[in-house]
């Protein structure tokens, strides 16, 4: 146990945290970011490619985007603890200020003038066989950040809220078909938006009905076996031959493998399609994925009232049963709505607790996207300079 003195300390590394620990940083207050003990980066770092945050119009891949914000953050001073924070309690006030101290999961506590909350939500999930395996493979729980990848694609929603709903109208922009999977006989959504659905004909409503395992295509052979090939072959004295994406290499040909826009004229610049561009070059295998590359085929159903089972082909799942927000350990210092969102003053992260501000999603109910939890760690980062200044 030892006790560490900061100014300022963000919980959370979601966009909404690292945008706040750019801003103090800038300011010079030099954050602390406690960023979580197992998964740094928040739900970004589950997504694949993001298309809709500014200043990407190739898009970017969702870990990179929140290592490109961690970068920046620690360029102006912030320092990062991996650890998740156990609770948070109030002390007697200091230079005009109340004091706050924080237990680590380590064990660990540390004392600050002032903490911004960002630690976000998580999706409420299925449960079944087959969705964490195909996550971001065909499965979402965002229908605004992945709902384009599935141009005319049959597409299936499970939810019964106005969320759910909400989601299902907007996939039927993209979707061949949407259909929406709910398991009672009666919706938790508004009338209206009950009725939009029902009058649009890209949109089927499934009730009394569950998903019980998601189907998915066969796996693409794995970095481990290309690898095993490549040693056996190697082990031979053979130079072994790499077939991807329809493109035919053999190792220990001459084949100069380099990076596109370094090409010369007797090393051409090959870009493998389904590799990111990547080269195989110095790095044998660098650019294959290392894990299986599944894509949602299917779904397995249950009615809830005959017990009979089916099946439903689709390219894309949308889970759209709730989010759940992280802020059971400031339960005891901030005000929280019944469904646990912490609870801030008008427009600011100004929350009941002085010293005490939130941001992202553990406040949003409402558009839970990137781009807003990194706009509203911006607001935490002034407001929380304001005080104290």
């Amino acid at each position: 146990m030892f006790h560490v003195k900061h100014r300022v300390i963000i919980i959370g590394s979601g966009p909404a945290g690292y945008t706040a620990a750019i801003y103090l940083g800038r300011a010079g207050f030099n954050p602390l970011v406690i960023t979580g003990a197992l998964a740094p980066g928040g739900q970004l770092v589950n997504t694949t490619e993001v298309e809709n945050f500014p200043g990407f119009p190739e898009g970017i891949l969702g870990p990179e985007l929140m290592d490109r914000m961690r970068e920046q953050a620690e360029r102006f001073g912030a320092e990062f603890l991996p650890a998740d924070v156990e609770s948070v309690e109030a002390l007697p006030q200091h230079d005009g200020h109340p004091q706050y101290r924080l237990t680590t999961s380590d064990d660990e506590t540390l004392e600050t003038s002032a903490v911004i909350v960002a630690t976000g939500s998580n999706v409420r999930k299925l449960g079944v066989p087959g969705e964490e395996e195909l996550s971001g493979h065909g499965v979402s729980y965002c229908a605004t950040c992945d709902g384009f990848f599935f141009k005319d694609k049959p597409i299936v929603v499970v939810g019964g809220g106005d969320s759910a709903f909400e989601e299902a109208l907007f996939l039927t922009r993209f979707g061949s078909s949407v259909t929406l999977i709910h398991r009672r006989d009666s919706f938790r959504a508004s009338q209206i938006m009950v009725e939009r659905a029902k009058a649009d004909p890209k949109l089927t409503l499934v009730t009394n009905t569950v998903v019980t395992a998601i189907t998915s295509d066969e796996p693409s052979p794995t970095v481990a076996d290309a690898t095993s090939s490549v040693n056996s072959d190697a082990q031979s004295g053979k130079a072994p031959a790499i077939k991807t994406a329809g493109v035919s290499l053999n190792i220990g040909s001459g084949i100069g493998l380099t990076k596109p826009g370094t090409e010369t004229a007797d090393k051409p610049a090959i870009k493998l399609p389904g590799l990111g561009g990547n080269a195989l070059g110095g790095g044998l295998l660098s650019g294959l994925s290392k894990q299986p590359q599944k894509h949602v085929t299917g779904v397995t159903l249950r009615n809830t009232v005959t017990g009979e089972e089916s099946t439903l082909d689709c390219n894309a799942v949308f889970v759209a049963i709730g989010h759940t927000p992280a802020t059971d350990f400031v339960a005891d210092v901030v005000e929280r709505d019944a469904d646990g969102y912490i609870t801030v003053k008008g427009g600011s992260t100004v929350t009941s607790a002085p010293g005490i501000f939130a941001a992202g999603d553990c406040v949003d109910r409402t558009y839970r996207q990137a781009i807003s939890a990194a706009g509203m760690g911006c607001r935490a980062a002034l407001d929380a300079q304001s005080y104290l200044e």
